[in-house]
């Protein structure tokens, strides 16, 4: 398997317009939290499928939060941990809104 490979991008959100500024790690919208699919493995950018990845939950992980996305192209889905730039109350409303998921 293919390791992790640190791809620095910035891009134009294709969900909320948004600018942001890639670090390398940046895989997702800090603002609206959707992703776009073109990994098959973190970083390749490989995947031909481009679809939206829109986030379907969080849950809390030690002292950050874990996002899972869900294509709504191909319908994979992946687990990513939530960034300190991520808007927080995006992050509760979405942890909030999928509590029903984990028995929370």
């Amino acid at each position: 398997m293919k390791r992790f490979t640190k791809t620095v991008e910035d891009f134009t959100c294709a969900h909320c317009g948004a600018t942001v500024s890639g670090n390398g790690y940046t895989n997702h919208c800090p603002k609206c939290l959707y992703s776009r699919h073109v990994d098959n493995t973190p970083g390749d950018r490989a995947a031909t499928c481009g679809g939206m990845m829109a986030p379907i939950a969080a849950e809390k992980s030690g002292e950050g939060f874990i996002i899972t996305h869900k294509c709504e192209k191909c319908g994979k889905t992946i687990r990513q941990h939530a960034a300190p730039e991520d808007d927080i109350d995006a992050i509760i409303s979405l942890s909030a809104d999928n509590s029903f998921i984990f028995g929370k």
